[in-house]
Parts: structure tokens; C-alpha cells; sequence
């Protein structure tokens, strides 16, 4: 059994009004990992949010094929409405180097980034994706922690979605200065109440 099958949270949402009973439709809702073909649709949602991209479209092609397992996608009707990209760290703090660095022996979950399409802003999206990609993290035996860096501004959402703050950031983008935030996910001992499984 795959570990996507596994994860009830993963699986496809269908949401169906009386009406719909047509056959070989699209989900209505469905969160997966990404592919490097989802590449231009995650390039497109993060230029129109931020305007100077975190990511460029050849590292998200970069990251969504040496680790794609490690971002997350909610589609509508088949089309991407929101999604992380992250990849493995492997040093208790973030620096320049995690910005284009995969550490496949890390044990640090970093989000590179989250963004949401402009039409389906305001409804809850980030923090529903946000808390998905996290219980996620927490099935992967390897995963220790997520990290992240942001703006002030933004420390109060991340902090209610379980994020704490570990002080400034050493990474720097131009003029901009970023907060450093964990959150424990702690994928061994997740996995371990969860499966049954004794060691004696």
C-alpha cells in the first residue's frame, strides 16, 4: 500500500450536490503531490501572488522532480488552486543555501513556499492546505520538523497554524529580512501509534 493510500487526508474530496450524477466527471476537490507537469501552473499562481517569484519556474520544475513527494496541490475541477513546495534540510536553522538545496538525508521539512490563486483567496484555503501538508509530514518517517521563513506580517498566521517563531532568519533576499518558524512533526512517533507496530 502506497503511503498516499494510506492517508485518509490525502484522498480525493467529493463534494456532490443532488443533481450531479454524471459519471467521469473531475473531483470536485482533491489534494496530490505535484509533478514537474504542474510546474507552469505553480510558476503562474506564485508570479501573480508575489509579483518576484520565490521560486523561478526551472527550480520548481527542479524541486517538484527531485522531491515531489514533499509538495502538495489542492485542485478544483482539475485546476490548481493552491500549493506548497518544499524539500529536506539538514541543519537545525535555515540559510542561503536551503533557497535551492535538497538534503535528501535531512530531517527538516522547509517550505520554500505556499500560495494561493487570487480567486479562491480569503476562504480558508492556506490554513486547510497548510494543516493537510502537515499531518502529511507526519506520516513520513524521516520528517522531524517543518521550517519556514516569512515576513512579520505573516508570523501570525503560521503561528496559529502551529508554527513558532526561532528568531530572525539568516537567509536575506535583497533588501528584505525574513522570521525564522518550526513546527515539530515528528514522523517516527507518528508513525509508530498509528501502525500497530512494537519494538521489543
Amino acid at each position: 500500500m502506497s503511503v498516499l493510500n494510506a492517508l485518509p487526508f490525502m484522498r480525493p474530496v467529493h463534494i456532490r450536490s443532488p443533481r450531479q450524477q454524471r459519471r467521469h466527471t473531475l473531483p470536485a476537490s482533491e489534494f496530490r503531490c505535484l509533478s514537474p507537469e504542474d510546474a507552469v501552473s505553480v510558476f503562474e499562481i506564485e508570479r501573480e501572488v508575489s509579483g518576484e517569484c520565490p521560486l523561478h519556474l526551472d527550480e520548481v520544475r527542479h524541486f517538484l522532480t527531485l522531491c515531489p513527494e514533499l509538495s502538495l496541490g489542492w485542485f478544483e475541477e482539475g485546476r490548481l488552486v493552491a500549493f506548497i513546495i518544499g524539500s529536506l534540510w539538514d541543519q537545525d536553522k535555515l540559510n542561503q543555501d536551503a533557497l535551492t538545496l535538497h538534503k535528501p538525508h535531512g530531517s527538516s521539512v522547509h517550505i520554500h513556499v505556499l500560495a494561493v490563486h487570487r480567486t479562491f483567496r480569503q476562504q480558508g484555503k492556506g490554513s486547510i492546505l497548510l494543516w493537510r501538508y502537515l499531518q502529511y509530514l507526519r506520516c513520513l518517517p524521516f520528517a522531524r520538523r517543518a521550517a519556514l521563513m516569512c515576513e512579520d506580517f505573516l508570523v501570525p498566521f503560521y503561528s496559529k497554524c502551529g508554527f513558532k517563531a526561532v528568531g530572525p532568519c539568516d537567509i536575506t533576499v535583497g533588501p528584505l529580512t525574513f522570521i525564522e518558524m518550526q513546527c515539530p512533526v515528528k514522523g517516527h512517533a507518528f508513525m509508530r501509534r498509528n501502525s500497530g507496530f512494537r519494538r521489543d
